[in-house]
């Protein structure tokens, strides 16, 4: 287990019915999680985040000029830069890493941040844990912009931003929540198609608003003394 300090804590829960308990993430490199979510009673776990400390450094995914249209030094042509800040609905090309061998390049973009309703938590039965939150649905999209085969990928590191720069906290759902569908890349997600996904981050009351969006997936993390991409 790495000694930089972890980035998230999360609170989860085990399907509709379990209790909630408060836990630390297990270490984590870039996008490597779960595969992909079962159908079902979804569980769901929010997550407070600590800042991210570090200077800004040069993505480095892949090997010097390979696949994807690989840039000297790695990174593919026209990668965004650490801590970069986009526009809401513009894309940023993001090296990609799933898993331990999965490298390719996509074009992500966050679309909207939409307001939901408190009783929207109540299918994941977190009680007090979220009373008086409001949920906002960060909708993006997943754009195979690489060679790469992609299928059964899962991008998250999706975080939603308060209006003084602070991070929204977050819930990860596994399984089914239609209001926010966070789904793993289908079956022959190759060069050129499209996914939408969705990430859920709550404001902490009806008077703070859920403003924008963070992508911390590698190589924009502090595990790699980077800084993260912003929408806004």
């Amino acid at each position: 287990m790495s000694t930089i300090r972890m980035k998230r804590t999360t609170l989860g829960v085990i399907g509709l019915t379990a209790a909630a308990a408060l836990s630390l993430t297990g270490c984590k490199n870039g996008n490597e999680e779960a595969g992909p979510a079962q159908s079902g009673s979804p569980a769901a776990q929010p997550s407070q985040s600590s800042d991210q400390p570090g200077t800004p450094a040069a993505p480095s995914a892949g090997a010097s000029g390979g696949a994807d249209g690989a840039a000297p030094g790695g990174a593919p042509a026209g990668a965004a830069k650490p801590g970069q800040t986009f526009k809401i609905g513009e894309a940023a090309t993001v090296p990609f890493t799933y898993g331990s061998d999965t490298k390719g390049t996509i074009a992500l973009t966050v679309t909207a941040v939409e307001q939901g309703q408190a009783a929207d938590l109540d299918a994941l039965k977190l009680g007090d844990k979220v009373k008086g939150m409001v949920p906002y649905y960060i909708r993006y999209t997943v754009k195979n912009a690489g060679t790469t085969n992609l299928e059964y990928a899962s991008v998250g590191h999706i975080k939603g931003l308060l209006p003084d720069g602070s991070e929204a906290q977050g819930v990860s759902v596994i399984g089914k929540f239609e209001k926010c569908k966070d789904d793993s890349l289908p079956s022959g997600f190759t060069g050129g198609k499209t996914q939408t996904n969705c990430a859920i981050a709550l404001a902490p009351s009806a008077q703070t608003k859920v403003v924008g969006a963070e992508y911390w997936g590698d190589p924009y993390n502090n595990l790699n003394d980077s800084k993260s991409l912003y929408w806004k």
